[in-house]
């Protein structure tokens, strides 16, 4: 599967785990943390659609936005996924899973401007 499509993809699957997260926090789970990795998930799925169009398009350096959007994805499901398993299992994935994850995105969202920055072989 080409890059683009498995980003998409995997940014599908984040937005639908982000609602179905906001969902469980809302009435099962309500007054947890879980709201939060809701909102990471919700808010960084879009971002990892537009940098695999803008890289499509050739708006952005592609090298560059292939590490950024991995990043977010990696960063994501550990700041997201260590909060989900703290909420339903009691216990975190790994210790400082949820900084770690948090690190990646802040350099991830870096990663993104730089892409835009130095951008793709027909920006201009």
């Amino acid at each position: 599967m080409p890059a683009t499509r498995l980003m998409i993809l995997v940014a599908g699957l984040m937005g639908a785990t982000g609602v179905a997260f906001a969902a469980l926090a809302s009435h099962a789970y309500a007054g947890t943390s879980l709201a939060v990795a809701a909102t990471m998930l919700s808010l960084h799925a879009p971002l990892i659609i537009a940098v695999a169009i803008g890289r499509k398009a050739d708006l952005l350096n592609d090298l560059v936005a292939r590490i950024a959007a991995w990043a977010l994805v990696a960063g994501t499901v550990l700041f997201s996924g260590d909060i989900a398993m703290r909420v339903f299992a009691g216990t975190g994935l790994f210790p400082m899973a949820a900084p770690i994850g948090g690190m990646a995105m802040m350099a991830a969202w870096v990663g993104v401007a730089l892409a835009g920055a130095l951008g793709g072989r027909r920006s201009g």
